[in-house]
């Protein structure tokens, strides 16, 4: 593994496989595995710590993990406890919270926000500036138009959160 970049931090925790790349101002944190072949570009946050991190000093990151040949768009952020399947790839300023799981070959596009604890089958495509909210489930095929919105709380405000399925 060779890296000719600035101001890159990685956990010595962290596996990073063959043939990736890792651009400038990026930090990855510890339990994060990165499969062959990917890209991750400048200003990005890999494995970000959860809310439990800032409250206790026992807190241990959840795995993390990139499948191989995926590309991370600059300024992205990938929680703690997020699995990404081969061939992912994100736009610009995408922020994916813990729990979020995705099938292979997902696409993801700029400034797109998921909520966490959700799930995406295989060739799903957000396009830009799509939220998702916690709990969702996105079917296999499923292409989400610019700017859509799936919330979890029917009424709210209301205690019976719940994902939309599609």
């Amino acid at each position: 593994m060779k890296f000719n970049n600035r101001n890159v931090w990685i956990d010595p925790s962290a596996k990073i496989a063959e043939g990736v790349r890792i651009g400038d101002n990026t930090v990855i944190y510890a339990n994060v595995e990165i499969g062959d072949g990917t890209v991750i570009a400048n200003d990005c946050v890999i494995g970000e710590p959860q809310s439990d991190y800032y409250e206790g000093e026992h807190y241990n990151n959840p795995e993390t993990s990139i499948g191989s040949g995926s590309l991370i768009r600059s300024h992205a952020i990938v929680y703690a406890g997020v699995s990404l399947g081969s061939g992912f790839s994100c736009g610009h300023r995408v922020t994916i919270r813990e729990g979020v799981s995705t099938g292979k070959s997902c696409r993801v596009g700029t400034l797109c926000d998921l909520q966490g604890n959700l799930t995406m089958g295989d060739y799903v495509w957000l396009h830009s500036n799509v939220h998702l909210g916690q709990g969702s489930l996105i079917e296999d095929f499923v292409f989400i138009y610019p700017y859509v919105v799936l919330t979890n709380d029917p009424l709210p405000p209301s205690d019976q959160l719940r994902g939309v399925t599609v």
